[in-house]
């Protein structure tokens, strides 16, 4: 496969051009993120039937209007491996997201590879090979790039195509091409990239806050996720996470109070920061009582649902051993809780293929209508009628 190095905006149009007749195209990206709120797309790797390339988005003047036009191309499969970091970079540049798509490491689970299998690991597996991992910590901003880096990042696409043939013939053969579109249809749903600065507070540790400190705290933990994001710098470089839980404790209302605020730093007071914090703090104490965030508490589990969840965990273990598929696709131990505790909890085990694959036997279990035993090597799954 011939490999294209590209840096101008014609180059780009022109391949993409060639590569808009493809069956699929395999897609990925090298990207840095240490010192920005976004990540910075430092090169993107296609590669079509016949032609590869290295598209280097730092180049002066490229426009990547064309590759983003053949990424919204809908009749075009994109394939990817691990997607989501991709597809959040190529939303926030382009405004939608890349579409329709598939996801090696989401095929690898259903196929039952295991739990988010590395792409070295499902080279070996699938094609007999090994990568060369010794470009992995490479500084990709960092340019010229060297020949050994671009041969580094083109093999990803490069392998990824015959990999993609191969779960697709295999998902043709299990009749399983159904569960992984539902999957996909999650992946590349705009919902799942769209970052509302209003539910950052989430992410932080508010435990033992009660609610007019929780409304503070959402207000200024907004502020700060817009502020980073206008600077394009990490949230903690703004603020870190454990002052901005001091100012939702202690509510400050004055310059005076904000220099009490350790790790704020002692220009932050008095400057532009100190007084849009200062804002954000009123802003959360004017919210109206009915309409105060709370944290949802853990409900503590009735006695009996321990037992009842260990043995919707041999089940749900048992069952994609035999199906072959990843447990963690099915079910997480949040959702097993709720089902112990819920016949119609609202988790996905409970719809659809997962349903049939799983959820029905779950509840015929904790009804007691079916029964787990332990053979030579294995448990088996059996009606009580015939226990």
């Amino acid at each position: 496969m011939t490999v294209v190095p590209i840096t101008t905006t014609e180059a780009l149009a022109a391949f993409c051009e060639a590569q808009a007749e493809s069956a699929f195209i395999t897609v990925d990206t090298e990207f840095v993120r240490e010192s920005t709120y976004y990540p910075q797309l430092c090169l993107v790797q296609v590669a079509g039937d016949t032609d590869a390339a290295a598209v280097d988005t730092l180049a002066e003047g490229l426009d990547l209007e064309p590759l983003f036009a053949l990424l919204r191309k809908q009749d075009l499969l994109k394939v990817f491996h691990a997607a989501r970091q991709d597809l959040e970079i190529f939303y926030t540049l382009m405004g939608s997201v890349p579409a329709p798509v598939f996801d090696t490491q989401v095929a690898a689970m259903v196929l039952g590879f295991g739990d988010q299998v590395g792409y070295e690991v499902l080279v070996n597996k699938v094609l007999g090979q090994s990568l060369d991992k010794s470009s992995r910590f490479t500084d990709w901003s960092r340019r010229p790039l060297t020949d050994r880096q671009i041969d580094y990042a083109m093999a990803d696409v490069d392998h990824l195509r015959p990999i993609y043939e191969e779960m697709r013939r295999r998902l043709d053969d299990n009749g399983r091409a159904h569960w992984l579109s539902e999957e996909m249809k999650v992946l590349t749903a705009e919902n799942t990239y769209r970052n509302d600065p209003e539910q950052s507070w989430q992410r932080l540790k508010a435990r033992g806050l009660k609610p007019r400190p929780l409304a503070v705290l959402q207000k200024v933990a907004a502020w700060r996720e817009r502020e980073a994001q206008r600077r394009n710098t990490p949230r903690n470089r703004v603020v870190r996470d454990d002052t901005i839980l001091d100012i939702a404790g202690s509510m400050p209302k004055s310059v005076d109070d904000l220099r009490r605020i350790r790790g704020l730093g002692k220009n932050v007071p008095d400057g532009r920061m100190g007084q849009e914090i200062l804002a954000a703090v009123q802003e959360g104490l004017d919210i109206p009582r009915d309409k105060l965030p709370k944290v949802k508490r853990r409900e503590v589990p009735p006695p009996g649902v321990a037992p009842t969840m260990e043995l919707l965990k041999v089940l749900l273990k048992a069952k994609c051993d035999q199906e072959g598929i990843a447990s963690r696709l099915i079910a997480t131990a949040d959702d097993l809780e709720k089902l112990a505790m819920d016949d119609e909890a609202d988790i996905q085990a409970l719809k659809g293929w997962r349903r049939e694959l799983f959820g029905e036997d779950a509840l015929n279990l904790k009804h007691g209508r079916l029964a787990l035993t332990v053979g030579k090597s294995s448990v088996k799954i059996m009606p009580v009628s015939d226990v």
